[in-house]
């Protein structure tokens, strides 16, 4: 069966009742249902913004960048991970310690996302080759 969390990716929202949220491999593979029994916690623009000690305009430059992700609630105002202050946090930390700009902070951020799966499969893996994998 599949351990993703209720709601990562699938059709359905997480957090609405006893609503049965399926995920595309769900369907496909069984014909279980599973329920999102935990809502998923969701911080406004002002707490985002409160947390990371950013401008709140400067956080919605960001989003409109590509450089944290956010959705919109049904009022439609910015809804933002738990974890978005901690990549504001890792942005500034980039743009103050390195001197990029914003459109090679996202080249950066893709890279060193790409750089923790490839080693977190070396890891699941749990053997390594004695010659490097790029050559």
């Amino acid at each position: 069966m599949n351990e993703r969390p209720a709601g990562a990716g699938g059709t359905g929202r997480a957090g609405v009742g006893a609503r049965p949220v399926r995920t595309g491999a769900d369907v496909t593979a069984s014909t279980a249902v599973r329920y999102a029994l935990v809502p998923v916690p969701r911080l406004s623009l002002a707490a985002v913004a409160r947390r990371s000690g950013l401008h709140p305009d400067l956080i919605r430059r960001f989003v409109a960048l590509g450089l944290v992700d956010a959705e919109r609630d049904a009022a439609g105002h910015l809804v933002f991970d738990p974890t978005a202050p901690a990549v504001l946090a890792r942005i500034q930390r980039l743009r103050t310690g390195l001197c990029l700009n914003y459109a090679s902070i996202g080249l950066v951020l893709d890279l060193l996302d790409r750089i923790s799966l490839l080693e977190a499969a070396l890891r699941g893996r749990g053997t390594r080759s004695e010659t490097p994998p790029w050559t």
